[in-house]
C-alpha cells in the first residue's frame, strides 16, 4: 500500500471512529435505512445455510452481527475504526452474545493478518465499506484462504452510476450528478464528522470479473435504492408515505431486473466459491 492509500485508510478509520457515538441513533431513526438493511439481510439469508460462521468486514457498531447471531450464526466482526469496535464490544456484552460474536480491529486490506482466519461459510460486507479502498481487486483476491469450499461472499457496493444522483442534473447540479463517473481513478472526496477521505466506485461487471478469475460463481445481483430514494434524502418516507410505499413495491418487484440491478445507490452481489 502506498503512502497516499495508507493516509486515506487512517483518515477513514478516524472519520468512522468519530461517527460511532451517533451511528446507531441515526440508523434507528431512518426508515429507508431500515428498508436497506432488511433487503440486504433477506438477500444473505436466501443463500446462507443454518448455523454458519461469518466473517464480517467493516462491521461498524455490530448491528448486522447481532442480527445474524440472533439467528444462531457465529460472527467474527472486524472493522478498522476503533470507535466502532468499542461500541460493538459494548453491544455484545450488553446482549449476552460473547459466545456468538467476536470482534477484531483489522483492515479488510490486511486480511492475511487476521487472528481468526476461519475458515468461514460467509464473508460479508455491508453498505459500501469496500468503496473506501482503491485496492478492491487485492481485497477480493484475499478471500479464498478464509472461506470453506462452497463458501459464500455477499458484498454491498456503490456503483459508478446512480440513477437518483444522475437526476440531480435536471436541477443544474452537474458536479453531483456525475461525481461517481468522473472519479474512477483518483477517487471521490468524502467526509464524515468533519474528517475528509476518498472513496472509489466499482461496477458489478468489474466485481464479477475479479471473482470469476478467483474461481467464484455468481449467486445473485440486485439493485438497492434504485427506485426507492437513497437514505440521505432524509424524511422522504415520512413526508410522502404513499409514494414511498409505491416506490418500495416497484423496487421489490424489479430489483433483479435490468437495468434496475445496476443503477441503484448500491447493489447487492453474492458469489459461491467453486
Amino acid at each position: 500500500m502506498n503512502i497516499q492509500d495508507l493516509i486515506n485508510e487512517k483518515e477513514t478509520a478516524r472519520a468512522f471512529s468519530k461517527q460511532a457515538a451517533v451511528f446507531d441513533t441515526y440508523d434507528a431513526g431512518n426508515t429507508i435505512i431500515h428498508y436497506k438493511r432488511q433487503r440486504v439481510r433477506d438477500h444473505v439469508l436466501r443463500y446462507l445455510p443454518p448455523d454458519s460462521s461469518i466473517l464480517e468486514l467493516n462491521a461498524g457498531t455490530g448491528t448486522d452481527a447481532v442480527f445474524f447471531a440472533g439467528l444462531g450464526h457465529r460472527v467474527h466482526a472486524t472493522d478498522i475504526a476503533e470507535g466502532m469496535q468499542v461500541k460493538l464490544r459494548e453491544k455484545i456484552l450488553q446482549q449476552g452474545l460473547t459466545d456468538k460474536v467476536t470482534a477484531e480491529l483489522c483492515s479488510f486490506t490486511a486480511l492475511a493478518a487476521l487472528q481468526h482466519k476461519g475458515p468461514y461459510d460467509l464473508i460479508f460486507s455491508n453498505f459500501a465499506g469496500l468503496n473506501c479502498t482503491r485496492e478492491l481487486q487485492k481485497v477480493l483476491g484475499s478471500f479464498s484462504p478464509l472461506l470453506k469450499p462452497g463458501g459464500q461472499v455477499t458484498l454491498v457496493i456503490l456503483p459508478p452510476f446512480s440513477l437518483w444522483e444522475a437526476l440531480r442534473l435536471f436541477r443544474g447540479n452537474f458536479k453531483f450528478a456525475f461525481r461517481r463517473f468522473f472519479s474512477r481513478n483518483r477517487g471521490a472526496p468524502a467526509h464524515v464528522e468533519g474528517v475528509h477521505f476518498r472513496c472509489w466506485y466499482y461496477s458489478p461487471s468489474f466485481v464479477r470479473r475479479i471473482m470469476k478469475n478467483n474461481s467464484y460463481e455468481l449467486l445473485g445481483l440486485e439493485g438497492l435504492c434504485t427506485i426507492v430514494p437513497p437514505s440521505y434524502i432524509e424524511n422522504f418516507a415520512e413526508r410522502r408515505p404513499r409514494l414511498y410505499r409505491f416506490l418500495r413495491n416497484r423496487e421489490d418487484q424489479w430489483k433483479g431486473k435490468w437495468p434496475w440491478k445496476t443503477v441503484g445507490d448500491y447493489y447487492i452481489i453474492s458469489f459461491r466459491k467453486i
